[in-house]
């Protein structure tokens, strides 16, 4: 089944052909990285044995198998799970983005507010604490952690509020700070982040299967140490000018953590004697491997830039699109016709007025000022999780055409850009790639196809 689901539209304009290819390398790498799919391919039953990637189990000494998490797409690790362990699972929780759950036997599924945490996320926050607290010496808890975690699973530290969290959230997400310094204030601002779950849990065993949404590849969470401070926090809401900003409970207590070590996230040696295991299910490095591969099936040249992409989305789509202009003009790094791959998470600083748009969507149409006129070009950027910031698609496509066809229309795409309202020009333009849930979380995917003509 097409994950595209506009394909017809996005096809009936533009460099038809180039599209094509691009749809095709975003369809085949989003099936790569299904997380329901990557789960029945590293956990089995046989007999008595559950095998969890190398990690061996013996059913018959497990007095219980708790399953917990959350994030975009954790529904799907649950439901594999699920229809693997069947009753075997003891009990469990999962907390999926509001619309995008699904009922499951065995496990509860809360929907909760992403990416500014809501009070449904806040009580199922709870319940994943007392299972995990809950869970003795030989009992087995599987989290289920993606990308979107963070929001959807919030549970305050002592004297802060949720109140207080959502204003934090929101200031983070408008100021342009990555996601490792979104996270490095998360984790101290909350009593289950940053490692402090896998606490709660021991003497439990857990296996924690991860899909990471992070440029750094690594597995990360509430079940993973953190190697953030309270000074790093405190840097972070300085470096952005919001220290001045948030609520006075939150200066409070990261004051507090700068003064005692007990408060500080674990860390590395605090998990030594803890028992847990970290499987990484994807990646944007798998993800932009997938997408490679593909474009070498259908004939291209292909290269990943980079799966550490940064910045802000509207001068990374201009340098992609550059790169891209090298290609056509120059015939370097690669040749034609070729596909360049790059992932990673770019960022929109927003500023007041602004219009409905995302990351991906404002890289899109920031590349398109720069291959105007071109008839080789296809540049495409997409969320893989199917939601681009807070609007309803996965990103968008352009081409040579696109500022022409925006032309016709009387669309002013340097106007939209300038307000971060992407989503308006290209919903105009029948550009947005619509996917809905891909089931699936693993950062931003763009390519880049260069044809030889």
């Amino acid at each position: 089944m097409a994950l595209v689901k506009n394909k017809h539209a996005l096809l009936s304009h533009g460099n038809v052909e180039g599209r094509k290819i691009v749809l095709d390398i975003i369809e085949y790498t989003l099936k790569s990285v299904d997380a329901y799919d990557l789960v029945r391919g590293v956990v089995f039953v046989e007999g008595q044995t559950l095998s969890i990637n190398r990690l061996k189990y013996d059913l018959s000494r497990i007095r219980n198998i708790y399953v917990v998490g959350a994030g975009k797409g954790s529904v799907r690790i649950a439901e594999a799970l699920e229809d693997i362990l069947g009753n075997r699972i003891s009990a469990g929780i999962i907390i999926e983005k509001r619309g995008q759950g699904r009922k499951l036997s065995m496990i509860k599924v809360v929907e909760g507010g992403h990416p500014i945490p809501d009070g449904a996320g806040l009580e199922a926050a709870k319940e994943v604490v007392e299972i995990a607290k809950r869970a003795q010496d030989g009992d087995l808890i599987i989290a289920c952690i993606t990308g979107g975690c963070s929001a959807l699973m919030p549970l305050p530290a002592e004297g802060i509020s949720l109140d207080d969290k959502r204003i934090v959230t929101d200031l983070l997400l408008k100021c342009g700070a990555t996601i490792d310094e979104i996270n490095a204030v998360r984790n101290h601002i909350s009593a289950i982040k940053g490692g402090r779950l896998a606490m709660y849990a021991h003497p439990a065993e857990i296996v924690n299967l991860v899909l990471v949404d992070e440029v750094a590849g690594l597995p990360w969470g509430p079940m993973v140490p953190d190697p953030t401070t309270f000074v790093d926090a405190v840097r972070v809401l300085k470096k952005y000018r919001l220290w001045e900003k948030v609520p006075d409970s939150v200066r409070r207590h990261l004051e507090m953590g700068l003064s005692d070590q007990r408060m500080e996230t674990p860390k590395p040696e605090d998990f030594e004697r803890l028992k847990v295991h970290n499987v990484v299910l994807a990646s944007i490095e798998i993800a932009c491997e997938a997408a490679k591969k593909r474009a070498e099936e259908l004939g291209l040249n292909s290269m990943i830039l980079s799966t550490m992409m940064e910045g802000e989305s509207r001068e990374v789509g201009i340098v992609l699109a550059s790169i891209a202009k090298e290609v056509e003009k120059k015939c370097r790094p690669i040749k034609p016709p070729c596909a360049l791959i790059a992932g990673g998470e770019t960022t929109v600083t927003i500023t007041d007025h602004c219009g409905e748009g995302g990351p991906s969507q404002e890289l899109a149409l920031s590349s398109s000022l720069k291959i105007h006129k071109s008839k080789k070009i296809v540049i495409a950027s997409i969320d893989t999780d199917g939601t681009d910031g807070p609007t309803d698609v996965a990103g968008g496509i352009v081409d040579g055409y696109t500022l022409d066809r925006a032309k016709e229309k009387g669309i002013d795409v340097y106007e939209n850009l300038m307000k971060h309202a992407s989503s308006r020009v290209l919903k105009g333009l029948e550009d947005v790639i619509i996917t809905g849930p891909t089931g699936t979380n693993v950062a931003d995917l763009n390519v880049v196809v260069v044809d030889e003509l």
